[in-house]
This record gives structure tokens, sequence and C-alpha cells, in this order.
């Protein structure tokens, strides 16, 4: 049986490892979530041969972890011990790999590459592709059924939380909307509707996570967290529209261009650059604001969300 998540036997130790610095820790905490996703992932040793190196191709894949880390971040800033974080932030990984596989599929994007490299269907061909994305799903919710020294209504709250952001009242019924749009004019509403869905809902479950974590959490600090997961999910899309525009392909994984390739509805292509940047800041500023009752325990949220809105500046 795989060993799902990274175990410590004591929390003092986790802490004592990490720099005081977020930006500085976030090299301990990537190191920790590829440790749990190699180990969660099952072994090419391991019949069916081809499957199994398909969905590692797709997760070891060098990506920035984005959401593991505002899981780690949420968890530091409701002061949720370590350990107890590792299970959700490699599942919403892992479902994360699962959307990009078949978000480079023909039917869907028809991308080449993803971060530089051979999308999986290249790498090996569109059935295997589309059997490992299906196979990165259920190990998520696996990964999330042996989380250990969690109380059980907690972990159905997380099974309940990244089934609906993953399903379709969440990303996957985002990328349905995004594949009918294209070509659409879509309103502000409309547009950031689909991207709270397509993007924003694995975001959010990355952040309500450790909610879910922390025992006696007051309602208000549960809602503003909430607030902050649902702002900062829309800007990292629009963020990415805006990066696809301006050619930082290393910054969002696929060729720059791919959308307007596509005619995909995006913020640019609707409503231009400058309007676009200037939502983003908008989003940003009340994803922080939200934050402030947290004090200096949200510095890695701040860093964080910051990081998304000013990437590849």
């Amino acid at each position: 049986m795989p060993d799902f998540g990274v175990r410590y036997t004591a929390r003092q130790r986790v802490k004592a490892a990490l720099p005081e610095n977020f930006k500085a820790r976030i090299s301990t905490y990537t190191d920790r979530v590829n440790l749990g996703l190699d180990r969660t992932l099952p072994p090419t040793t391991t019949r069916p041969h081809r499957l199994h190196d398909a969905m590692r191709y797709s997760v070891l894949n060098g990506g920035k972890r984005v959401r593991p880390l505002l899981v780690y971040a949420a968890g530091e800033c409701l002061n949720v011990d370590t350990p107890l974080l590792d299970a959700p932030a490699i599942a919403i990984e892992l479902i994360h790999a699962f959307s990009l596989v078949h978000d480079d599929l023909p039917a869907m994007d028809n991308d080449d590459l993803r971060r530089g490299k051979p999308t999986v269907h290249k790498q090996y061909d569109e059935a295997t592709a589309i059997l490992a994305a299906d196979a990165l799903q259920p190990l998520a919710f696996a990964a999330l059924s042996r989380i250990e020294n969690v109380p059980a209504d907690a972990v159905i709250g997380l099974v309940q939380l990244i089934a609906d952001a993953c399903g379709s009242i969440g990303m996957t019924g985002g990328q349905s909307i995004d594949l009918s749009a294209e070509g659409q004019s879509l309103s502000k509403q409309e547009l950031e509707h689909m991207y709270a869905l397509k993007t924003g809902a694995l975001i959010h479950a990355a952040i309500v996570s450790a909610c879910l974590l922390k025992v006696g959490l007051p309602p208000a600090d549960a809602e503003a967290l909430d607030r902050f997961g649902r702002d900062i999910g829309i800007a990292f899309q629009i963020k990415d529209d805006i990066l696809d525009v301006e050619g930082d392909t290393e910054v969002i994984g696929k060729p720059a261009g791919s959308d307007e390739a596509l005619n995909k509805a995006t913020y640019p292509a609707l409503f231009g650059i400058d309007e676009s940047r200037a939502r983003c800041d908008e989003l940003l500023a009340g994803a922080l604001g939200n934050l402030e009752r947290f004090g200096s325990s949200a510095k890695p949220l701040v860093w964080l969300a910051r990081y998304i809105v000013e990437r590849g500046q």
C-alpha cells in the first residue's frame, strides 16, 4: 500500500526546520509535497507499467505547486499542524494534474507542450493520457481517506470540498462553459463565473481545506478566508490570460497565444489588457483586505497572493 503523505512525529520538528521568511520556506514545502506525491503515485514497476509511468510523468514534471503552497500558507495562518496539511495538499495537486492532462487533449485545447515538455498525449498516446488523468482523480480521494489524526467529520468535509471543486459545479463545469464560450462575447459577470469554476474552485478549496482542519475556527475567520480564496482564484485566471497575451510561456506552463488561437473568451480579449490588469489589482486588494484580521500570521498568504498577481512582471 502506498504511503500517503510525509509523516513527522512532532510538530516542533517541522516548525524548527522552516526558515522564518515564507519565500525561503517554499522549497521546504515543495520538497515536502513532491516527496508525498512520489510516495502516493504507484511505482512504474507496478502493472500496468505504461499507465503508471504516464501518471508519474504528468505529476512529477516540475510544477510550481502553487495550490499546495496555498494549503500550507493557510495552515500557517490558522496554526494548523503541518503534517495534517499534507493529504489535502497532495490531493489538490493530483486533481490539478488530472485537469491539465485533460486540458491538453486534442478534444480540448490540443496543446503539444506543457512546462516545456511534450504533453502526456504526445509523450504516450491519447488513450493513455485519458486513462492516466482518470486514475489521478480517485487517487486524490484515496490520499484524503488515509489522513491521520483528523476527526471523521473533517475528513468527510475535505472529500466533499474537493469533490465539489473538481466536479460539474466546479472545475469540470467551468471547463465545459469555457469550451462552449469559444468565439462568444460574455459579460464580466458571466466570464468571472466561468473563472470561479474553472480555476477558482480548486484554489478556493486549497484555502478552505486548512479551515476544515482547524478545530474551533471562528465563523468570521472562516468567512474571511473563504472570500480571500474566491478573490484570488479569479485573479489567478485573469493573470494567466494576461500572460498568455504577453507571451510568458514559462510562467503559464503552455505555449503563449494558445487562447487567442482557439478564440477563447478571456478577459484581455473581451475587455482589454488595461482593464484586465485593473481588475486583477482590485481582486488582490479585496483578497488582502480579508487577511487583515489575521495580522502577521497571514504574511505567507499575503506573499502568495502578491506572487499570483505579480508573476511574470
